[in-house]
């Protein structure tokens, strides 16, 4: 434990700290996914004609918009999502078929702390369960970590969404807490579920992931031969 002068306990030091770098525009290149910035006049079809094959919506239940009954609506929100800086919207795209499948952003950018959160996550049934949709948040944590130099990176969700909550912790991030009453969308209340990865749990995961993602973890069909989540149980934070 770090104490002061004055014996009260205080947060541990953190020398030479500076203010990070935004993310930038850049393009994101992966075995499985391509990371784009958002774009209506490239993503805003392929996006919405994938989005279609959930028939009842359910993508869209956690969301505090959607669903799009138009193309052209649909359209319009993600050209004027495409513009924002924050949150930074992404196009994920499925490197065998070349086509947008999914959303994802960087939000709530903290820069001077070395904070930022993932959000917005929309995956379409093309996208959902696959490699390309794991490779994907593993590219966007690697940036913000490896190229970035972030110090955390947070995962929020609505408590009720149990996929969510359930991919949070495959995927490495460990569960910090509930906040009740926290949002209002859609006419309903919000609690939320706070997630997070640090810089000092980075290595491990990454590790877990590079092991996962390797070329002779997947069989012949293109199938992982072990789980992300069973590999994951030892890299986590007691």
């Amino acid at each position: 434990m770090t104490t002061n002068d004055l014996g009260q306990p205080i947060g541990f030091p953190v020398p030479g700290w500076t203010a990070r770098q935004r993310p930038p525009r850049a393009p994101l290149q992966g075995s499985f996914a391509r990371i784009e910035m958002l774009d209506a006049a490239t993503h805003a079809a392929q996006l919405y004609a994938a989005n279609a094959a959930d028939r009842e919506g359910r993508i869209w239940t956690y969301l505090p918009y959607g669903p799009y009954a138009q193309e052209s609506v649909y359209r319009d929100w993600v050209a004027s999502m495409a513009k924002s800086e924050d949150p930074l919207f992404h196009a994920i795209v499925d490197r065998a078929s070349g086509k947008a499948v999914g959303v994802a952003s960087y939000l709530r950018i903290d820069a001077a702390a070395g904070v930022v959160e993932v959000g917005h996550i929309n995956y379409s049934p093309a996208l959902q369960r696959t490699a390309a949709a794991t490779e994907a948040m593993y590219l966007l944590m690697k940036r913000v970590f490896d190229e970035l130099g972030y110090r955390r990176y947070e995962w929020k969700c609505d408590a009720l969404n149990a996929p969510s909550r359930a991919a949070a912790q495959r995927l490495g991030f460990t569960y910090e807490g509930l906040f009740r009453q926290a949002a209002i969308y859609k006419g309903r209340n919000r609690d939320t579920a706070w997630y997070a990865i640090t810089d000092k749990d980075w290595p491990k995961i990454r590790t877990v992931y590079e092991s996962w993602l390797a070329p002779e973890n997947f069989d012949g069909g293109g199938r992982p031969k072990l789980r992300l989540s069973a590999m994951m149980q030892d890299a986590l934070p007691a």
